[in-house]
């Protein structure tokens, strides 16, 4: 790779980076999964199906120790790890007459955006809305928000921006908060998901 391994951020997006030694093939998948472009989740399956450890390194300096990918390691070092995915769209669909969002709208939702190869990064669902965070690359946004206005209330926000940060403090958390404009949140147990503007 162009950088000295898997690092913990982006270095276009972060002044400061740190180099992960290693970690685990569960973590790669989820960092892959999550937007981090140093490894393909599918360059992971047939290792771990094998136990064959994965070493990223930079390609001008082979000889650098650089990032062991392999079987139950911990992450080391261990420290927040930032992902950062832009040009995301965040769309809030609602049934029309206020009734709940069930099973069946949601399994349409799925439906929709399968048919018109639309990622999706994030979901949240309250008993009357289900927000969903797309990635558009094949240009099909509007034909999923026509589609959708048939049967659904249908709300958007162009342009915004998700954050995941796996193994989270409330420090970096608070950091981001207090520079960008907070749309939504979501927390799991070591991971945030953050949709800024």
């Amino acid at each position: 790779k162009d950088v000295e391994g898997v690092l913990n951020a982006d270095p276009r997006y972060f002044k400061e980076t740190t180099l992960l030694e290693q970690i685990s093939y569960k973590e790669a998948i989820e960092l892959a999964f999550y937007g981090a472009s140093v490894i393909h989740p599918k360059t992971i399956q047939p290792l771990q199906n094998k136990n064959i450890p994965l070493f990223v390194k930079p390609f001008l300096n082979p000889k650098n120790k650089g990032t062991m990918v392999f079987k139950g390691v911990d992450l080391f070092p261990k420290i927040p790890c930032f992902i950062v995915k832009k040009n995301q769209i965040l769309v809030s669909i609602s049934s029309k007459d206020f009734s709940f969002i069930m099973e069946n709208n949601i399994s349409e939702i799925f439906n929709l955006l399968h048919e018109f190869k639309i990622k999706t990064n994030l979901i949240q669902n309250s008993a009357i809305r289900f927000s969903v965070c797309i990635e558009d690359k094949f240009h099909n946004f509007n034909k999923l928000y026509a589609k959708l206005n048939e049967n659904f209330k249908v709300n958007y926000k162009e342009n915004v921006s998700l954050i995941t940060i796996q193994n989270y403090s409330y420090t970096d958390v608070s950091k981001i908060e207090n520079e960008h404009e907070i749309i939504l949140k979501q927390v799991f147990e070591e991971t945030i998901k953050i949709i800024i503007r």
